[in-house]
């Protein structure tokens, strides 16, 4: 999967990666403070490595504002190389369903051809297999269904069209990371 030059009209195709949170220390003072263990640094590492052998580079990362998903975050851009994604870290993302998290979504800028999304489950397994339209990979789909969605995993859709029209059935499931987990 490489990016590919595209023209931004509103039937274009975008890129969009949705990722659970690394492997996150047991206890905290609160949940939203939870860190990463080492075993969750290595993983999100790796994961950031292998989108970078996918070619996939975001224009935009929208990640929960929780410990855990911002270090995710940093863990994965870090073994992917990026340096110059724009990071939103939001606090509605930590505590959304997935009603709430596709209203986050479908308001990014629509300049944004490549979206990454770091968050919590069961909404990020959730989102996952809503946007998916059945007709993509079918490696991808047979990992999601028989792996679940353990800490670290991600997905790779293409989504045709506005990210203000995203929805269930709008994205073509080009890829499934898991790691080792």
């Amino acid at each position: 999967m490489q990016e590919s030059g595209l023209d931004l009209g509103s039937g274009a195709s975008r890129r969009l990666v949705i990722m659970r949170h690394a492997k996150a220390e047991a206890t905290a003072p609160s949940d939203h403070e939870r860190p990463l263990a080492s075993r969750g640094r290595a993983d999100a590492e790796a994961a950031g490595r292998w989108l970078r052998g996918q070619g996939i580079a975001p224009d935009l990362a929208l990640v929960s504002d929780a410990v855990r998903t911002r270090q995710t975050w940093e863990q994965v851009s870090g073994g992917a190389g990026w340096d110059e994604s724009t990071v939103d870290f939001s606090a509605g993302l930590y505590a959304a369903g997935s009603d709430s998290a596709f209203d986050l979504l479908r308001e990014t800028d629509p300049a944004v051809t490549s979206l990454i999304v770091i968050g919590h489950n069961p909404t990020m397994a959730y989102v996952a297999e809503l946007i998916d339209d059945g007709e993509g990979d079918p490696d991808a789909t047979t990992g999601m269904v028989t792996r679940g969605f353990p800490t670290s995993a991600l997905v790779v859709f293409t989504v045709e069209g506005p990210w203000a029209d995203l929805g269930p059935g709008t994205g073509r499931l080009e890829a499934f990371h898991a790691g080792d987990a």
